[in-house]
């Protein structure tokens, strides 16, 4: 070896190295593995392990999408991961949320955030498994449709039908919840009455 840089048993045939390819999609694959196992100190752990993993077969890595690839990596760790753990969902305690850190802003515009939050996560939990996945890769991480056919392998068409029944029910699953909180149901502008003026 020329250099101490090469580390042949890791290093893909394509060049790259881990740290090119892996460490800049840590906090994507931190938000996936929190969001599937709804714990953040499972999500930790699942992310220590997949990137151990990824370490472990990186030379199998053959170039193209490091970030899909890793994030399927995450994915299927969660998945395996979630034996391992039968915890009861709670709501951890967030201190961001709760410190008295943050900037002073109009006390009425931070609990509105606030319960738009809350609102949006108890919506998501109670989705499905497979559609909270490609909410959380869509619309979160912001994967395109070929990216998410590569971390869950499945096709392209399956992405974009399942695309549309995750949005479907995550908007069944939303209204129930306002129900539930006393706020209206949310209608949208093509839902309205004809004759309502729009100020």
């Amino acid at each position: 070896m020329s250099n101490g840089l090469c580390r042949p048993a890791t290093a893909p045939a394509i060049g790259e190295s881990f740290d090119e390819v892996v460490l800049p999609h840590l906090d994507a694959a931190y938000r996936l593995a929190l969001w599937l196992m709804r714990n953040e100190h499972d999500a930790e752990d699942v992310v220590q392990e997949a990137s151990l993993r990824a370490l472990r077969y990186f030379r199998t890595f053959t170039g193209g999408n490091g970030r899909a690839w890793f994030l399927r990596i995450v994915r299927n760790t969660c998945h395996g991961w979630r034996g391992h753990s039968v915890d009861a969902l709670t709501d951890p305690f967030d201190e961001e949320q709760h410190s008295s850190a943050r900037p002073a802003s109009d006390p009425e515009t931070l609990l509105l955030q606030t319960d738009d939050v809350l609102l949006i996560e108890r919506a998501m939990s109670g989705l499905p498994d497979r559609f909270r996945e490609l909410l959380v890769l869509r619309e979160l991480e912001g994967l395109s449709y070929r990216e998410i056919a590569d971390v869950m392998d499945i096709p392209i068409g399956t992405v974009m039908s399942g695309l549309s029944r995750a949005r479907q029910a995550f908007r069944r699953v939303l209204d129930n919840e306002l129900k539930q909180s006393g706020i209206a149901e949310r209608t949208h502008p093509r839902e309205q009455d004809p004759d309502a003026v729009l100020v």
